[in-house]
């Protein structure tokens, strides 16, 4: 499993995580066990948010005696993100995960509570131990201006965004601004929102041609894709271990110039939109 820093200041992470949104919805002993042979199979970074349900008390049990091992993330919910109301949602978390810290904590998305209250609860923790770097999410390159301006250089460690081969957008703006300032891009939602691309349209022929050419089902060649930049690594989610074994295959896929050049042109990242997308 190839790996990628976490931030200018962070540790090495796989490329290839695991995403935890609905992940509650399922079978919880097929749950469980999907996220533990992600795992064993280095797909140590695993992601969650207190909005995902009870998607923090699924990983508790898949990690249980296995904490070290494990580049743990979750995220407050804007409506919680005063200082002291991310404080007690951390507090909340790290109870539903069974830790004692997080590897990373990230404001899920913008919303009515100033930047500045945020981040201070987030150093606060930081300084306290209960988490070991800070980020955002959902944040497009104007976002990220303030909160730098906020907590200066080397601080944000991520940003969690929406991207797939048919949702582009980051590359406009927000892939540039955080490989520009050490800041890790994890994209969420890797594979879409029930629209990967259909083996018998035209630009999913492209795909599984480069698949198969490697030996590799068509979502490992699209998360190779979208991890070709430095930055960038992945959170796709898997509801059974057999899925989680596709994905983590991909942590050591390398694909060609020309391979990434056709990927570009069968799905084109369009030009920049208004507002950064997200779901």
């Amino acid at each position: 499993m190839k790996q990628k820093k976490f931030g200018s200041r962070g540790p090495d992470v796989s490329v290839i995580g695991q995403g935890t949104w609905y992940i509650d919805q399922g079978h919880r002993k097929t749950a469980v066990a999907a996220l533990r042979r992600g795992v064993d199979l280095g797909m140590t970074h695993i992601d969650t948010a207190e909005m995902y349900g009870d998607a923090e008390l699924v990983i508790a049990e898949a990690i249980a005696g296995r904490r070290d091992e494990v580049f743990l993330v979750s995220k407050v919910l804007p409506s919680n993100a005063s200082r002291r109301g991310t404080i007690t949602a951390c507090e909340r978390s790290l109870k539903r995960l069974k830790t004692d810290r997080l590897d990373g904590y990230l404001l899920h998305w913008r919303g009515s509570y100033p930047l500045a209250e945020t981040v201070a609860a987030f150093e606060e923790l930081v300084s306290a131990g209960k988490i070991r770097a800070w980020g955002v999410s959902n944040f497009d390159s104007d976002d990220l201006d303030e909160v730098l301006a906020v907590a200066g250089e080397g601080k944000i460690a991520c940003n969690q965004v929406l991207y797939h081969l048919q949702e582009r957008a980051i590359e406009h703006a927000v892939i540039p601004w955080c490989a520009q300032h050490g800041v890790a891009v994890v994209a969420y939602s890797p594979f879409g929102h029930d629209d990967f691309p259909s083996p018998r349209s035209a630009a999913g022929e492209i795909l599984q041609g480069i698949a198969k050419a490697h030996g590799v089902s068509a979502r490992q060649a699209a998360l190779g894709f979208l991890t070709r930049e430095t930055s960038v690594l992945a959170i796709p989610k898997a509801s059974t271990p057999d899925h989680a074994a596709d994905n983590a295959a991909a942590g050591k896929l390398m694909l060609s110039a020309a391979e990434i050049a056709m990927l570009d042109q069968a799905f084109p990242r369009g030009p920049k939109p208004r507002g950064l997308p997200m779901l």
